[in-house]
């Protein structure tokens, strides 16, 4: 059987650094924050620069981000005003944590102060986690598989794997995937808090010593993918490929990691198989990296797990520390910020870091960025890990040429 291989050809973000992909890998790669007082809003964004007024009030805030981050990856991908596909040969697949939350709390309101008779009739569909799936279809008239992940902060990475695997499959021949969250919310910041999830400094620092806890952030990201060969015969700008998926479960603790990162581990392994390959291929690791104890010792395990000596020579830095945790849109951003690294032959810093913690000794990228060492032919491979809530682990490696 041919093996359907599966190229990027398009991306699009909205995220705390800004609006457009390249705008987030250009200012994390210089070292710019998108945090600000504790959180990491995107401020830049605005939902009418994309929609109406009217679809902007029939669309929650993680929808909106997702439509924004969605005409960029297709306008990118040279999708703009026609498909380049029969409609019913393109899915679309948009992943998310918690989907509406704030037309949830908004509308809850209502109804305790006002009464079921102020409650919207369009909310359950603002709501529902499969939304930005289902507007996105509509607005770019994607007749194929349609769905939502919902996997807490791996569904972005989990819909890019499931739109990888549903063109491999033959099920399509294109999918626009990604993720989106946007929980900047009082009940989420109340939970969370709760959880001591949170860092108490306002601080993003994976890896550090000091690091207390992730800082929460909203935005989306987009890819447009497609199978190889199609891509090639439409002239499409190719920039990269998802060469290998994995996911697996900790089945250990509904918030807490494996401790040992074994279920971490075996995701990575399992993409690394995927995509036949060896650790010692990886020239870049994006890591899930959130800046809390638990995540950053139990990730650093599993990456010496599964990469054995070569966990120690290959870059691992954290985007989480520039625009903090985005939940559900985190490893569709992350991917995009991989691949776009990669692309430029550049490792992008982890912000924050300065003191080392016991047992966290791997090459975190401290400072600033720096140019990945390559030999010559080597081929051009990154990691992007993404772990839930849940024990959800999801792994991918991309390449560019």
């Amino acid at each position: 059987m041919m093996v359907r291989e599966v190229v990027v050809t398009g991306v699009g973000a909205v995220t705390p650094l800004g609006v457009g992909a390249r705008t987030l890998h250009e200012r994390w790669t210089s070292g710019a924050s998108g945090i600000t007082g504790g959180e990491a809003p995107c401020a830049e964004f605005d939902p009418l620069d994309t929609l109406t007024r009217k679809e902007a009030r029939r669309a929650d805030r993680f929808t909106q981000l997702a439509v924004a981050a969605a005409a960029e990856a297709v306008a990118d991908a040279g999708w703009d005003g026609e498909l380049p596909y029969a409609p019913d040969r393109v899915g679309c697949i948009i992943g998310t944590g918690i989907g509406g939350l704030g037309t949830f709390e908004s509308n809850h309101e209502e109804l305790l102060g006002r009464g079921p008779g102020a409650v919207s009739p369009l909310s359950v569909p603002l709501m529902m986690g499969n939304a930005g799936a289902g507007t996105l279809a509509m607005r770019h008239g994607l007749l194929g598989p349609c769905f939502g992940v919902v996997s807490a902060c791996a569904a972005g990475a989990n819909a890019i794997g499931a739109a990888a695997r549903t063109i491999q499959a033959g099920d399509a021949d294109a999918v626009l995937t990604g993720g989106s969250e946007a929980v900047l919310t009082p009940l989420a910041r109340a939970s969370f808090a709760a959880l001591d999830a949170v860092s108490r400094t306002g601080e993003s620092r994976p890896f550090d010593a000091r690091r207390d806890g992730f800082v929460m952030g909203e935005g989306a990201g987009a890819l447009v993918l497609e199978e190889a060969q199609a891509a090639q015969a439409r002239g499409a700008r190719i920039l990269g490929w998802v060469r290998g998926y994995g996911a697996t479960c900790d089945a250990h603790h509904l918030t807490a990691p494996d401790p040992r990162g074994a279920g971490a581990a075996r995701a990575i392994l399992a993409a690394l198989a995927d995509a036949g390959i060896e650790a010692g291929d990886l020239v870049y690791v994006n890591a899930h990296g959130t800046s809390t104890p638990l995540n950053d010792r139990s990730e650093t395990l599993a990456l010496k797990t599964a990469l054995g000596d070569d966990a120690y020579a290959v870059p691992v830095s954290s985007t989480k520390s520039a625009i903090g945790h985005l939940l559900g849109a985190a490893g569709a951003v992350e991917a995009i910020a991989t691949l776009l690294a990669l692309r430029d032959r550049v490792a992008p810093p982890t912000l924050g870091w300065a003191e080392e913690d016991e047992g966290l000794d791997l090459d975190y990228v401290p400072d600033s960025a720096r140019p990945l060492a390559l030999a010559d032919g080597e081929r051009v491979l990154g990691l992007s890990n993404s772990f839930g809530f849940g024990g959800h682990n999801a792994a991918l490696v991309l390449e560019t040429v």
